[in-house]
């Protein structure tokens, strides 16, 4: 008999994504993750806004808006446009409104019927019923996002996945040095403390490789697709004491570096807190190419 393959569907609600941490995401990593483990994408679904108003003067907009649509068809994707609708509030301010929202959650579920793992792309927390409606129809629910994520969202999803932990998802705070790939020495990596001694140490993990098998933490095991590092206080950064570790909502960029007096070990240096704050937002900067 053959092996049945698991089939995908993802729905990218990319404004929320680019308002919280997510700008300049790669859209090709995030196809690549959604898909691990040979599964087929059956959908692939990206919501954008667009202002037509500001496009008709905006040639940069315009065509940086353009440029990028393109780009995430040649990655595969649906563009589903919403066009900025204006409006004149009682004390005559004008502002602008988009959501995709209800589009999204009416495609999931009416594309669901033929999709056993669907991934969300948005950390906003109306999404919550839609995350439950769509495990009801039989679907594995997961959730990527970046800052500022729903604490139900995350609660009712399969797999909750930083986009900060993915593999080359997100570029680096600091561009990688010498050519070097992610997971190799001397290469800049996102890995939370899973364990700390209280001694003036403790250990971070982080994702080597997207693999089917996430959840095998265990990077002593052979088939894990996490890597161990030890790193020294002295290297966490001055927003960070070591009496808040291990938190699994702090996310480090760190170096990889060889471990001091451990043959084939690895040390963390460098160590810089990438996450927001809880409750704090980015500006909204317009997508790019």
């Amino acid at each position: 008999m053959f092996a049945q393959t698991t089939k995908v569907g993802v729905y990218v609600d990319v404004a929320n994504l680019a308002r919280n941490g997510g700008y300049g995401m790669r859209y090709d990593v995030l196809r690549e993750f959604a898909c691990r483990g040979n599964a087929e994408p059956v959908r692939l679904n990206a919501y954008v806004s667009f202002d037509a108003d500001r496009a008709e003067w905006d040639q940069t907009y315009r065509d940086g808006q353009y440029g990028f649509y393109d780009v995430l068809r040649d990655f595969g994707y649906k563009v589903i446009q919403k066009t900025v609708k204006w409006y004149i509030d009682e004390n005559g301010n004008r502002f602008g409104k988009a959501n995709a929202d209800l589009d999204l959650a009416v495609d999931a579920l009416l594309q669901s019927e033929n999709i056993d793992r669907v991934l969300l792309a948005t950390g906003d927390g109306d999404f919550a019923q839609v995350v439950r409606a769509l495990q009801n129809r039989g679907c594995r629910v997961e959730i990527v996002a970046f800052d500022n994520v729903s604490t139900d969202l995350r609660r009712e999803a399969d797999l909750f996945m930083s986009g900060y932990l993915i593999p080359n998802l997100l570029p680096t705070t600091t561009p990688q040095r010498n050519g070097a790939g992610w997971g190799d020495i001397g290469s800049r990596v996102r890995g939370v403390c899973y364990h700390h001694t209280g001694k003036g140490y403790g250990f971070l993990r982080f994702m080597k490789s997207v693999a089917p098998e996430l959840w095998k933490l265990d990077s002593r095991q052979a088939d894990s697709p996490y890597g161990s590092v030890f790193f020294h206080d002295s290297q966490l950064p001055e927003e960070v004491h070591y009496s808040k570790l291990p938190n699994r909502t702090m996310i480090f960029e760190f170096e990889l570096a060889k471990s001091e007096g451990r043959e084939g070990g690895l040390q963390a240096v460098n160590l810089q807190l990438v996450s927001l704050r809880r409750g704090q937002r980015a500006p909204t900067p317009a997508p790019t190419t």
